[in-house]
């Protein structure tokens, strides 16, 4: 290859550098370019074999060719101006020829300008990155996990027993019943809690998405990947703990893969040559009934098994309707922080219809109750006409309402007997699967078929419904 000529490289040094002096090992400057002599007010040759020291003001060239230790943004005054230099030593074969110093910013305006370009970029770096690092740090302990019902108690205690393990969590409830609550006050509380807490919800990442989101890609691994590949989910939860919600969601091909992660405790990235050793405590949640999908064979038994090390089940809010009054004071003492609507209260008509509601969308649908009755109240005290329609017209029903640890005799409200649309249209599907059942002589494909409805669809309406609804051996 041939070398650049003189003039050429002279060039390039005027362009990528705006002041440059070299010096030999005695300290005399040795080149110096047009923009550095043009300030000096002096030219290359007039300072050609010249001590540093004498041409350039409060020069250190000179200690650095004695310690051989490079300075690297120093403020240097130079007639009247502040600089910000760096100076380096020069090796050729291992040894010291010389030394080359450049000047960065000729003053304090030119700094400046720079720091007001790059001071945004640095601003929005620093947002993300500390976004990105709360995002994989528990929201809540276990005080945020309101209830006082025995079942509610117990499960919260065998959820604080379990935070110091090492061993997967298995975490059922019906959706809303706060899963996701019970596995950051587990991180939380765990060894791991100073460590990442990485979520997926496996029912909302595509099949053909999820295996790169849990493993990640290498570069080139297929079209679109990124430069420099991408780490999965599993990589970045990495001495922290991973929670996989809804896992019973999760595709079969994919359980399969998850099951040889949690045995060997290694992933391999999509395009990846080697197995990369991970470090991951697994949380799975779920409100499907794992052990009837097992049965069915469309959630693996092993893996099953795998992640059922501990369970923890959360009640369904009707199931605990000592805990609803308690709940709904704190949700309002929120979202009144969120709407700057501090003070609001519940009438006792109020009060009375929260605690004889069902609740089949449990914490979460009492939430949004809330939260709508919050956006049309005028004053601070929620009345009945406030609240959605449904609960509005909703008849009162006889119910057991248990206040903190002890159940409380049943209280009876005598209300009209109507039944609410939703339980006579339950009852009329329940009827109708069973009917089916029967005709197809328990054949549950052949009963969907006669029902009109999908595979799938009709395995989500027996998990619905309590197996007790149904005949022996259906």
């Amino acid at each position: 290859m041939d070398k650049l000529p003189y003039e050429w490289l002279e060039e390039i040094i005027n362009v990528a550098a705006e002041w440059i002096v070299v010096v030999d090992r005695e300290g005399f400057i040795q080149y110096m370019n047009q923009a550095y002599c043009d300030f000096l007010q002096t030219t290359i040759e007039e300072v050609y074999k010249k001590d540093v020291r004498d041409v350039i003001e409060n020069t250190r060239m000179h200690i650095v060719l004695k310690t051989g230790q490079a300075e690297v943004a120093s403020i240097q005054s130079i007639n009247g101006s502040e600089m910000i230099a760096n100076r380096y030593p020069l090796y050729v074969k291992d040894e010291m020829v010389g030394a080359v110093g450049t000047v960065m910013f000729r003053n304090s305006r030119d700094w400046l300008d720079y720091s007001q370009k790059v001071q945004p970029l640095l601003e929005e770096l620093t947002y993300y990155k500390k976004k990105f690092q709360k995002e994989l740090r528990s929201k809540y302990r276990f005080d945020d996990l309101i209830g006082q019902t025995a079942a509610f108690l117990e499960a919260k205690r065998l959820a604080e027993r379990v935070s110091g393990s090492q061993s997967s969590v298995l975490i059922l409830g019906e959706s809303g019943t706060g899963k996701e609550l019970f596995a950051h006050a587990i991180h939380h509380a765990s060894p791991r809690g100073q460590f990442p807490l990485v979520r997926v919800n496996c029912a909302s990442i595509p099949e053909h998405l999820l295996e790169s989101e849990m493993f990640g890609y290498e570069e080139g691994a297929f079209t679109g990947a990124k430069r420099g590949g991408k780490k999965g989910k599993f990589e970045l939860a990495h001495r922290g703990t991973l929670f996989l919600d809804e896992i019973g969601d999760m595709p079969l091909p994919m359980q399969s893969k998850l099951l040889r992660v949690l045995q060997e405790k290694e992933i391999e990235r999509i395009g990846g040559r080697a197995p990369v050793p991970i470090d991951v405590r697994v949380i799975a949640a779920t409100h499907r009934n794992l052990e009837k999908m097992v049965e069915e064979g469309t959630f693996r038994q092993d893996l099953y098994y795998r992640l059922n090390v501990m369970k923890i089940e959360i009640p369904p809010l009707r199931e605990r309707r000592g805990d609803i009054m308690p709940l709904a004071l704190m949700l309002l003492k929120k979202l009144g922080r969120k709407f700057h609507r501090e003070g609001i209260g519940l009438s006792s008509e109020v009060e009375n219809r929260l605690l004889h509601h069902m609740w089949p969308g449990n914490i979460r649908e009492l939430e949004n109750v809330l939260e709508r009755a919050v956006n049309v109240l005028d004053g601070t005290m929620i009345r009945i006409p406030h609240l959605p329609l449904y609960l509005q017209d909703e008849p009162l029903t006889k119910v057991e309402c248990s206040q903190g640890k002890e159940q409380e005799k049943a209280k009876n409200v005598l209300l009209p007997s109507i039944r609410p649309l939703k339980d006579v249209l339950a009852q009329a599907e329940k009827e109708a699967i069973i009917q089916a059942l029967k005709a197809a002589n328990g054949n549950k494909l052949e009963a969907a078929k006669m029902l009109g409805i999908g595979k799938t669809s009709f395995y989500d309406k027996l998990k619905l419904y309590t197996s007790s609804d149904f005949p022996a051996g259906y």
